[in-house]
């Protein structure tokens, strides 16, 4: 039903590839079935003249090697207990890369209802970066892993019809960056995370 897409596709420029992640689908194939989410809200991170980056002015440490490889790569990290899913960006050498912030459930609602316990209202499973991981099931292992591989890729998806662009959240003490119009999702979908400044 899903095939991951090709790897020439995350080669856009950043900011591009951050906007053209609206609509498609995140897919995690598990033993027990298909657990999908359609992307509905993603952050760019500019890399090296990005005070919100890891990996600003080019920092590069154990935890952020990853971004200096080839787009398309996993990176995830620890936020709290949280996982935070991102895709890596631009070429080689040059670290940015994309928060996937929320997702819409598409397949496997069950066990994503089972993984955010049965009282949660749906729309609130997977409405920001760490729970969409825990709804999905992706975990840390999947560093340094490739968008293109199963069992977790990125699909195809219907196309977003209208987009808004505003600054990225909880990123407070990163002087001027505070204010970039990096974070990208589908107007009015009822998945994408509450706004707090």
């Amino acid at each position: 039903m899903f095939e991951p897409l090709d790897a020439n596709y995350f080669e856009a420029p950043t900011l591009d590839l951050s906007r053209d992640l609206l609509g498609k689908i995140l897919v995690h194939e598990l033993p027990g079935g298909i657990v999908a989410g359609r992307i509905v809200e993603t952050e760019a991170y500019m890399g090296a003249e990005d005070r919100a980056a890891h990996s600003f002015g080019n920092r590069r440490t154990k935890r952020t090697e990853v971004m200096f490889g080839r787009s398309g790569l996993v990176y995830t990290y620890q936020m709290h207990t949280h996982t935070l899913l991102n895709v890596v960006s631009g070429p080689e050498e040059t670290p940015r890369a994309i928060l996937i912030r929320a997702v819409e459930p598409v397949e496997g609602v069950e066990f994503m209802a089972e993984r955010r316990g049965p009282h949660m209202p749906m729309k609130q499973w997977t409405s920001g970066p760490g729970k969409l991981t825990k709804a999905m099931g992706i975990t840390m292992d999947y560093n340094g892993h490739h968008f293109t591989e199963r069992p977790l890729y990125i699909a195809e998806g219907d196309a977003v019809h209208a987009v808004s662009a505003g600054p990225r959240v909880g990123i407070g003490n990163s002087q001027e960056a505070v204010h970039y119009p990096y974070r990208f999702w589908e107007t009015e979908n009822p998945f994408v995370s509450k706004f707090r400044p």
